[in-house]
C-alpha cells in the first residue's frame, strides 16, 4: 500500500509517476522580458490599448509590474501574475473584470489548443501532489510525518529522525529489526557523501559520481565477501572533506574480504591505496606501459612515473606568487533562491579566475548554472533558458559573452574529428589543394574531404571503416577492406605534402603533425594550442565520440583559444578536473589562467584543492549541503577563505597552503 509500483499504493491519476502532462511554467514564461515585452510566451508582446489597460489595472490592484522583468519581480508579485485573484472584482473605464492569472486559463485549453500546445510538459501530478501515492497510503502517519514526508528528507534528515524514535515495548517486537535495517541503510548513504540527497529523488537526475556512490552503499549493506569490485573515480563530485568518508567505506568493504581496484587520481584515494598500478608514461600512443607498482611509498622505483613524482612532491603544482588584482567592474547576483539558497547575494569579481567550492549539495551548480548561465544566456544571446529564481544581476553591461564549457561529447558522428574541431582540416584541405600535383589532376578542397562524394572512398563513404550489424548484440565496426582506412581514393592519396597524403596526416599525432606544419603559420598556431593544453599524443582523424569527458573539454577550451577575443567572455566550467591527472590539471590551469590573463573571468566550480589554491577569488558556499547549505559561508582570496572556521573548504585549504609553503624553496 506504500508502494508507487505496485496498483494498491500508487496515485491512480498518474499511475504512480508523480508526474502528468500539463502548463510548464517555465516554457510559460521568459524570465529576462517584462510583461509588456512579451515574457508571457502565450501572449507575446502587449500591443493591444485595451488588452494593455486590463493588465495596467490589474498589476496595480495586484501588485505586478507590466515593465519590471520577469525575474525581477517579487515571488509575490509573480504569483500574483501567473495565478490571478478570481475572486478580485476590478474595474476599468467603468467596466468590471476579474483577472485570472495566466496559467488556471491556459490549464483548461492548452492540451486542445494547438497553439498553445507547445507550453505543455511534464508537470507535478495534481491529484497527488507529485508523491506518486494515492490519498489513503499519504494519511496514514509515524511521529507525525506521513511516508511522503519521510521520502522528501535529505538523507542526513531521515537518518537523524529514525535514529532519534523510541519505540514502546509492542512497537519493538513489530517494527525493531526494520527499524535498525532502516538506520543502518540510511547510515551506509550518509557514509559515502550522499547526506544531502533526498530520499525521493529520480534516479535520472542523479550526477554519475552520486548514482556510483549510492550503488557501493548497497553492496556495503549487501555483507558479502570474495567479491571484486571495480569503481571508475567514485571520488567525482565529492568535496575533500567526505573523501575520508569514502575511504572509510571502501576499506569496510575490504575488510569483509573482498578486493577494490578503483581508476582514480585524487590525490587522497591515492595515498590511502595498499597498492598502486601506475600505467603511461603518457597518454595515447606513448601510453600502455606498466610504469610503476607498489605502495605508494615504494612508487619511487618508477623513474618514469609522473604519478610517483607528484606523490613524492618532486613535481607540484605551485600557489601563485602574485594574485591579479580585481579589474573594474563586478557582477553581483542578487536574491538567488533556486533550491536551496537562502536568498543570498554573491559579488563575482572581473578579469579573475574564481572558484566556486562548498561541500555536495551546498547550492553551487544552482547558484552558477542555473541562475548565473542561464539568466546571462537568455539577457545577452536571446536564449531560452530556465532561469533559477533570483532578483536580478547586477553588472551585465560589463561582459559581452557567457560560455559554459562542459565535458559533454562534442558530437555524435564518428566523422567528427579534433582536426575538425579546431578548423586545422579546412586549411589542411587548402594546402593540398595548392599543391602542383593536386593543380594538374584539377583537385579543389573539396575533392580533399572525407564527408564529401568525390575524393572520398565510396564504399566506406569516407569513414574507413565499415558497421555491421549484429542485430542482437552491439555493431562491429571494422576496416574498410577497399581503402584500407585509408578513407580516400588512390587517385587523392598521390598527392602528397612532404611524403605525406592527407591520410597520413589525419593519422598523425598533434605534435608530429606541427613538426609537418612548421613553417606554415595558420596551421602551427591552431596544433601548438592543442600541444599546450595537453592533447599533443592525440591523433587529429581520431573519432570525436572516443575522446573522454576530460579530453573534449579540453578541445573545447582550444578551440576558444583560436577565436577571436574580446577579453569581456565569462566562461563558466563545472568540475573542469574530473577524469585528469595531476600533470593534466597543470595543463588545463595554464589554458584558463590564458584566457583571464587575455581579460576574461572564469567561474568554475571545483573541488579540487590544486585548482583552488591557484585561483584569485573563492566564492565557498554551505556550510552543508541540502537544507543546511545555500549560504555564502566565506569570500576572497585562498588566504583569506583559509582563515574562516566555518568554512570546510577553509580548512582543508589552510593545511594545502601550508604544505605548499614548506616545499616552496627558499
Amino acid at each position: 500500500c506504500f508502494s508507487f509500483n505496485h496498483q494498491q499504493g500508487m496515485c491512480q491519476v498518474c499511475e504512480g509517476l508523480g508526474l502528468g502532462q500539463g502548463v510548464d511554467r517555465e516554457r510559460v514564461v521568459v524570465p529576462h522580458l517584462s510583461v509588456r515585452e512579451g515574457a508571457i510566451r502565450a501572449w507575446g508582446p502587449v500591443q493591444d490599448p485595451a488588452f494593455n489597460r486590463l493588465l495596467s489595472v490589474a498589476g496595480e490592484a495586484l501588485g505586478f509590474s507590466l515593465d519590471t522583468p520577469y525575474a525581477a519581480l517579487a515571488p509575490e508579485a509573480r504569483r500574483a501574475l501567473l495565478y490571478g485573484a478570481p475572486e478580485q472584482q476590478l474595474t476599468v473605464e467603468n467596466l468590471g473584470f476579474r483577472y485570472a492569472g495566466v496559467l488556471p486559463p491556459l490549464d483548461e485549453y492548452a492540451s486542445t489548443s494547438k497553439r498553445h500546445r507547445h507550453l505543455l510538459g511534464q508537470v507535478p501530478c495534481s491529484a497527488c501532489e507529485g508523491s506518486r501515492l494515492k490519498t489513503d497510503s499519504r494519511a496514514v502517519y509515524l511521529r507525525d510525518k506521513s511516508i511522503v514526508q519521510v521520502a522528501r528528507m535529505p538523507i542526513a534528515e531521515s537518518l537523524s529522525f529514525f535514529r532519534d524514535m523510541h519505540l514502546h515495548e509492542r512497537e519493538r517486537d513489530i517494527a525493531g529489526e526494520l527499524l535498525q535495517e532502516i538506520r543502518t541503510r540510511l547510515g551506509f548513504l550518509d557514509r559515502v557523501g550522499l547526506g544531502y540527497i533526498d530520499l525521493a529523488r529520480r534516479a535520472a537526475t542523479l550526477s554519475g559520481g552520486e548514482a556510483q556512490r549510492i550503488r557501493l552503499a548497497s553492496q556495503i549493506g549487501s555483507g558479502l565477501t570474495g567479491v571484486l569490485y571495480l569503481l571508475d573515480e567514485p571520488t567525482i563530485g565529492l568535496h575533500p572533506r567526505d573523501n575520508a568518508r569514502l575511504l572509510d567505506a571502501l576499506n569496510s568493504l575490504k575488510d569483509l574480504g573482498n578486493t577494490i581496484v578503483l581508476v582514480e587520481h585524487d590525490r587522497d584515494t591515492l595515498e590511502g591505496a595498499d597498492h598502486i598500478v601506475d600505467l603511461g608514461p603518457g597518454a595515447g600512443s606513448e601510453g600502455g606501459n606498466l610504469v610503476a607498482a607498489g605502495m605508494p611509498s615504494q612508487l619511487d622505483n618508477g623513474r618514469q612515473s609522473l604519478t610517483s613524482a607528484y606523490l613524492r612532491g618532486e613535481l607540484h603544482i605551485p600557489v601563485p606568487a602574485n594574485r591579479r588584482k580585481r579589474r573594474n567592474g563586478q557582477l553581483v547576483v542578487r536574491g538567488a533562491r533556486q533550491h536551496n539558497l537562502k536568498n543570498i547575494d554573491v559579488p563575482i569579481p572581473l578579469g579573475r579566475l574564481v572558484c566556486v567550492t562548498g561541500v555536495s549539495g551546498s547550492g553551487k551548480s544552482s547558484l552558477v548554472e542555473s541562475v548565473l548561465f542561464n539568466a546571462l544566456a537568455n539577457e545577452l544571446h536571446k536564449a531560452n533558458r530556465p532561469v533559477g529564481e533570483h532578483d536580478q544581476i547586477d553588472g551585465v553591461e560589463h561582459i559581452d559573452k557567457v560560455i559554459h564549457i562542459d565535458q559533454t561529447p562534442i558530437g555524435h558522428s564518428p566523422r567528427s574529428t579534433p582536426a575538425t574541431v579546431m578548423g586545422v582540416f579546412d586549411l589542411m584541405r587548402q594546402l593540398y589543394a595548392d599543391l602542383p600535383d593536386a593543380k594538374v589532376a584539377g583537385f579543389a578542397a573539396g575533392r580533399f574531404s572525407f564527408n564529401k562524394p568525390g575524393g572520398r572512398c565510396e564504399t566506406c563513404e569516407g569513414l574507413g571503416q565499415r558497421c555491421i550489424e549484429m542485430h542482437f548484440l552491439p555493431d562491429v565496426w571494422v576496416e574498410c577492406d577497399h581503402c584500407r582506412g585509408q578513407r580516400y581514393t588512390p587517385e587523392v592519396l598521390r598527392v602528397q605534402f612532404k611524403g605525406h597524403s592527407i591520410a597520413d596526416v589525419l593519422q598523425m599525432r598533434v605534435r608530429d603533425a606541427l613538426v609537418l606544419c612548421e613553417n606554415i603559420p595558420r596551421i602551427r598556431k591552431r596544433l601548438q594550442i592543442m600541444e599546450d593544453v595537453g592533447l599533443g599524443y592525440m591523433s587529429l582523424g581520431q573519432s570525436s565520440t572516443t575522446l573522454s569527458g576530460g579530453e573534449a573539454q579540453r578541445l573545447k577550451l582550444a578551440a576558444e583559444l583560436c577565436r577571436p577575443d574580446t577579453g569581456q567572455t565569462l566562461y563558466i566550467l563545472d568540475e573542469p578536473t574530473t577524469g585528469l591527472h595531476l600533470a593534466d590539471i597543470e595543463c588545463l590551469l595554464a589554458v584558463l589562467h590564458r584566457l583571464v590573463d587575455a581579460g576574461n573571468t572564469m567561474v568554475v566550480i571545483e573541488h579540487n584543492m590544486d585548482v583552488i589554491k591557484t585561483a584569485d577569488h573563492l566564492i565557498d558556499l554551505g556550510p552543508e549541503g541540502g537544507d543546511q547549505g545555500g549560504t555564502l559561508v566565506a569570500a576572497g582570496a585562498p588566504e583569506k577563505v583559509a582563515q574562516s572556521r566555518q568554512s570546510h573548504t577553509g580548512r582543508i585549504l589552510a593545511d594545502v597552503l601550508r604544505r605548499d609553503k614548506k616545499a616552496r624553496p627558499a
